[in-house]
């Protein structure tokens, strides 16, 4: 946001004619707009997180912006929401997709997760699929407190010509992963290939071959279809996958709606960002000085942060003319100079 503003000033434009917010009230978010007078502050619940929220307001502004029908999504979302609330396992979709992720990884995790979706129009599901999954279920402790380090990766590429990315890992490599295929049963225009048959038809063919080669080689493969792409359909499959998720959680006993690592992570940027301006205030002192980056971080007073130095020291070489650098075949390590 700060550089998008910073572009628009540096072409005379006006940012809050052009900028609207959607956050929690009372954000520091919240508190910017409303004094720079945005166009619109939409308001989200806290309760909301990221990787849960395209049923509400952060999904229905693009999806307005964008003329999806947002009423058929939550149409589609809802009818998944009171399927996947049947008790019997067997005729709950979720509970059933819970259960494959459990058994594969022995309730441990031991399996990735592979997304192949047949449909250029599913090209970002697997990324999608990697937040929802990987932040939801990625828990160092149970519920009890007990460390349990929990989890599935997630990976995956569009079926049909990206899927030979990684194609031959998965048929002759390390069996350490499960397989999603889904299929979107109706075409979205005809595309002829031969007399009798056209792009569809080849991507069945695809698909088909691949899990059954897969299935021949005892490769553990999950397939899902769907009717159609519609508002409706994408609805019940973001909410399959995110009741699948919570109920995948309750098996593993971890809390999937909370993210104890992306806080970590969040305040060691910041205590990196902080360095960084002891590095330029210790810099300013240290003209014409050379040395290796833990040199450097000694006579800024940082030797215990070396590492960090050295990749700040590698941004400002690169970006700055006060610093250069140049490698030390001897050593066999960067050296630095501060002019």
């Amino acid at each position: 946001m700060i550089a998008m503003e910073a572009l628009y000033a540096a072409r005379k434009l006006s940012f809050p004619k052009h900028a609207a917010a959607i956050t929690m009230t009372g954000s520091e978010l919240d508190k910017h707009a409303r004094g720079n007078h945005w166009l619109a502050v939409f308001e989200m619940a806290e309760s909301i997180g990221g990787r849960t929220s395209e049923t509400s307001i952060v999904g229905h502004l693009p999806a307005a912006l964008t003329g999806v029908n947002f009423r058929r999504f939550l149409d589609g979302a809802c009818r998944m929401d009171e399927w996947t609330r049947t008790v019997d396992p067997r005729k709950n979709p979720a509970m059933m997709l819970a259960a494959m992720w459990y058994i594969a990884g022995e309730g441990k995790g031991n399996r990735n997760m592979v997304i192949v979706p047949y449909s250029d129009r599913l090209i970002l599901l697997s990324r999608y699929m990697q937040q929802l999954v990987m932040e939801s279920l990625g828990k160092e402790l149970d519920l009890d407190g007990h460390t349990v380090h929990q989890g599935l990766n997630v990976f995956g590429n569009k079926g049909g010509t990206d899927a030979h990315a990684f194609i031959q890992q998965l048929n002759d490599g390390r069996d350490d992963f499960f397989a999603t295929f889904i299929e979107v049963l109706k075409d979205a225009e005809k595309l002829p290939i031969t007399d009798s048959s056209d792009m569809g038809t080849y991507l069945h063919g695809f698909l088909e071959g691949l899990s059954a080669a897969l299935r021949g080689k005892g490769r553990q493969v999950i397939t899902l279809r769907i009717p159609q792409i519609s508002e409706s359909e994408l609805g019940m499959l973001i909410a399959l996958y995110e009741r699948a998720v919570a109920i995948y959680a309750e098996f593993v006993n971890i809390n999937a709606f909370h993210q104890p690592g992306v806080q970590n992570y969040k305040l060691a940027a910041k205590s990196v960002l902080s360095l960084r301006e002891k590095l330029i205030a210790g810099l300013g002192k240290l003209n014409g000085v050379k040395g290796t980056a833990v040199e450097i971080a000694e006579k800024v007073g940082c030797p215990d942060d070396a590492v960090e130095i050295g990749g700040l020291l590698d941004k400002a070489a690169a970006n700055c003319p006060c610093v250069s650098r140049e490698f030390c075949k001897k050593s066999n390590q960067w050296v630095y100079t501060v002019k």
